[in-house]
């Protein structure tokens, strides 16, 4: 029989076992001892969470085989939203594999192409042989009937499959998070996409003004009544939180200028994506390969000088830049191959704004120079051409053969050029000590606290377009290279909304190590068998070592 002490020392354990169990189901806590706190959610992340109320199911596409690089960005994935779902447990999320079931790659590519979601061709280097696998890192997420779409993958220009890693881990809790407050969150600010001053077409800024629309309501808004009723039209504008000017090539008269400059008195905000040269590379598609780069004038000198900036009717040449794509061939034979093209910079960030920060380089096209004058507005330079820059003046005549042109060096010398500028505080009102065009009720010379962000490349927010459709912002079809212009725009558009919770999450850094893979194939053979051998002799060293205890203590 059991004694009494054995008995009182059970019932303890038990009783220590079920408070234990019932205090680590009231009080629970994950400690994070990572270097970089990887696995610590940000409070606007934690913000999110709390606002969830019903289920969020993920499906994340990253299971099945493929290079470990991209099993380093699934267990990622994993711990991210296994950290979500400990702060909520309405957060759920399943592991699939798109090619389970024996499916052809390239079909089930074609099938993710059509929902949005473009896969990722990675080169895998196994045995000392190259081959090429498709990988699908993308989720979705379902909240009732709301569905999005959540890109795993960060694209960068020219970087190796671990570099794009390493970025898209660092952008793990973002998306994530980015695609919760879609679904949880209702639109209230509301943007006006200006129209009537030969803004790009519609169709050249459906994929931006899409994104808004999940974030945003938006809507188109033309400056044509201020003629007749200026009054109307300003009380019109000023319902909207944001004014978003995507390449204006239509001087603006007097009295559109004054409804603009008493919007941003009246503490509205403005992005305006102006350039003062008339140049564009379908001009050069012409049987001579050349067109004339002039300067254009918008009438918006003074409006801009008012608030401390210049925009120079003069182009930016700049050696770190996105090719040009020119048609070889004829018919079934028609090549599309690229070539250097110095008027399309790829842009560099000064420091660490959370607009720019962690950001892809952004492709401007026949950028003009920003100057900043000294005045009581805070100003930051957010993105600008790279020290290899050449500044040409207008009128200026540009030519194909510049292709095959090797560059003059030396000429790049101008260092590096302004081309987004923000502009933050109390702004002085370009009519003021002015004769206005008209009387306006409750004008102001000075505004409240407000932002403006000037691009000097109505380009930046330009998609493409195939067959008729709007392509990505930034994603170039012919190189397959991804730019950093959408991201840019919207990370601009939350900031100036004040929505800086998620640009928050994004200035995250993540430092993730991974094994050289020059080292690891050059060495592969020795560590094998370190890895074979090592086990076995361990294994007989204690085998003779516990012989041998065994004879000394028991053999006398």
């Amino acid at each position: 029989m059991m004694s009494t002490k054995s008995s009182r020392s059970l019932i303890i354990l038990l009783v220590a076992l079920i408070a234990l169990n019932w205090i680590s189901g009231k009080f629970y806590t994950r400690l994070d001892l990572t270097e970089d706190q990887r696995y610590s959610l940000s409070p606007a992340s934690e913000r999110i969470l709390e606002d969830v109320d019903s289920p969020i199911i993920f499906d994340v596409f990253l299971q099945g085989s493929f290079p470990s690089e991209f099993r380093r960005l699934q267990s990622e994935t994993r711990q991210m939203l296994e950290e979500f779902a400990a702060h909520n447990r309405n957060i759920v999320f399943n592991f699939v594999d798109p090619l389970e079931n024996g499916q052809d790659a390239n079909i089930v590519a074609q099938e993710f192409m059509q929902m949005g979601m473009t896969p990722a061709r990675v080169n895998v280097r196994e045995n000392g042989k190259n081959s090429e696998s498709i990988v699908f890192p993308w989720a979705i997420a379902n909240y009732g009937q709301k569905t999005v779409t959540i890109p795993l993958m960060k694209n960068q220009i020219g970087s190796t499959d671990e570099e794009r890693v390493t970025a898209s881990v660092q952008q793990l809790e973002y998306v994530l998070a980015d695609g919760i407050s879609k679904l949880v969150y209702p639109r209230k600010k509301k943007i006006a996409i200006m129209r009537g001053n030969g803004e790009l077409p519609d169709a050249n800024i459906a994929d931006f003004v899409k994104t808004l629309q999940q974030y945003y309501y938006t809507a188109p808004f033309t400056l044509d009544s201020v003629a007749k009723v200026p009054q109307r039209t300003l009380k019109e504008l000023e319902q909207y939180d944001l004014v978003i000017e995507p390449k204006p090539t239509q001087a603006y008269s007097e009295k559109e200028k004054l409804v603009l400059d008493q919007y941003l008195m009246h503490g509205g905000k403005m992005i305006w994506l102006a350039e003062m040269t008339n140049m564009e590379s379908d001009s050069l598609m012409n049987a001579s390969g050349t067109a004339i780069a002039i300067p254009k004038d918008l009438n918006l000198g003074d409006y801009f000088f008012s608030y401390g900036i210049r925009i120079n009717p003069e182009l930016v040449k700049d050696l770190y830049s996105a090719p040009i794509i020119l048609a070889s061939g004829e018919g079934s034979e028609t090549r599309f191959n690229p070539y250097p093209w110095f008027y399309s910079p790829l842009t560099t960030s000064p420091n660490q704004h959370p607009i720019i920060n962690n950001l892809e380089a952004v492709k401007f096209e026949y950028a003009n120079p920003i100057d900043t004058l000294k005045n009581g507005i805070h100003k930051t330079v957010l993105l600008t051409s790279s020290p290899r820059t050449e500044v040409q003046g207008t009128p200026l005549q540009i030519s194909l053969d510049l292709v095959n042109e090797k560059p003059d060096l030396t000429a790049f010398n101008s260092g590096e050029q302004n081309l987004a500028v923000l502009l933050e505080g109390q702004f002085p009102s370009v009519y003021k000590n002015r004769i206005k065009p008209f009387e306006l009720d409750d004008v102001k010379d000075q505004s409240s606290d407000t932002k403006m962000l000037v691009i000097s490349d109505g380009d930046v927010i330009k998609n493409d377009l195939q067959r008729g459709r709007p392509v990505e912002l930034g994603f170039d079809r012919f190189t397959g290279n991804s730019y950093g212009n959408k991201e840019f725009l919207l990370n601009a558009v939350n900031y100036m909304l004040d929505d800086n919770g998620l640009i928050d999450i994004r200035s995250k850094e993540v430092r993730i190590a991974f094994l050289d893979s020059e080292k690891l194939e050059a060495e592969r053979t020795t560590w094998q068998l370190i890895n074979l051998a090592a086990p076995l002799v361990i294994l007989a060293l204690f085998g003779l070592g516990f012989h041998y205890y065994r004879r000394r203590k028991y053999i006398k």
